[in-house]
């Protein structure tokens, strides 16, 4: 089976076009769950702002937000698909460049985190890569948001720390960031593999559909106790108190090392963009 990479190109564009104008519907239905089980009035009062804007967005085609983000791709390549066509990596920054370029979306990238030169058409994206079984290639698009992504937190924490510790990890995570994030937020908490590892669990865990329990009893139980603990902050909507701090929290894990207890907490705003898209590869005769 083959697939050519402007096919990857292509649905690059018009996947970063959409999410940076419309929520997917997970995000959507935890938007407005929240706004009836809000308790604050102004807390209600802001979830109503949050949701007309929302809709003011999708229908005019602007982006949800001012920052629309570093274009982030989990890639995961079917091990009997052959690619034609050029270089994949490249496929996938050319699909960024035409989309914030046609949607005039914000240029957020520097080329030098310290130099600090804007590389001008939003690229290069971050790429994570998995080689797995199959015939066709499965992208997760994500534009992060970096008010949210600065807030979030990696620990390595003692083995004996144990589930207790990275509980308490991730509430004091999340009680800092107060309202510097923009909450309501969706969490993504990775747990175990390597300190990389981790973090990047943590990302995988904010694509996952919004409010999709961990597939582990033993860790779909931590997220509702985590949800539940969360949102007894108090933090409520944009900071202003409520009911409503996070809207979901989602668990990733790994198997990691007798010696440690890798925890990272991946921060989101409620403007969680992230869709997934496969493209199926067509018979190779060639």
């Amino acid at each position: 089976m083959k697939i050519h990479v402007d096919e990857i190109k292509e649905q690059v564009r018009k996947g970063f076009l959409r999410i940076n104008c419309r929520l997917g519907p997970d995000v959507e239905q935890a938007l407005e769950k929240a706004q009836t089980t809000e308790v604050s009035p102004i807390g209600i009062g802001v979830m109503g702002d949050i949701l007309e804007n929302m809709k003011l967005a999708a229908g005019s085609q602007s982006p949800i937000c001012q920052d629309t983000g570093m274009a982030v791709v989990f890639l995961r390549i079917g091990q009997d698909v052959r690619l034609t066509g050029g270089g994949l990596n490249e496929a996938i920054h050319q699909g960024v460049r035409e989309a914030y370029q046609e949607g005039y979306f914000r240029n957020s990238i520097v080329e030098d985190p310290l130099r600090r030169k804007n590389t001008g058409d939003n690229t290069p994206a971050v790429i994570h890569t998995e080689l797995t079984e199959g015939n066709d290639v499965e992208m997760i698009l994500t534009a992060k948001g970096f008010g949210s992504e600065n807030m979030s937190g990696l620990r390595m924490l003692k083995p004996s720390a144990g589930r207790q510790g990275v509980i308490d990890f991730v509430v004091d995570v999340v009680r800092q960031a107060g309202p510097n994030a923009c909450p309501p937020f969706f969490v993504g908490v990775g747990i175990g593999g390597t300190m990389e590892m981790s973090a990047i669990l943590a990302k995988k865990a904010l694509v996952r559909n919004a409010g999709e329990p961990n597939a582990d009893p033993y860790y779909h139980q931590m997220e509702e106790e985590l949800l539940e603990r969360l949102n007894g902050l108090g933090i409520g909507p944009m900071g202003l108190g409520g009911a409503n701090t996070v809207l979901s929290v989602q668990v990733e894990t790994y198997p990691t090392h007798i010696a440690g207890l890798p925890v990272a907490v991946n921060m989101c705003c409620h403007v969680n963009r992230h869709e997934k898209i496969v493209i199926k590869g067509e018979e190779d005769r060639g």
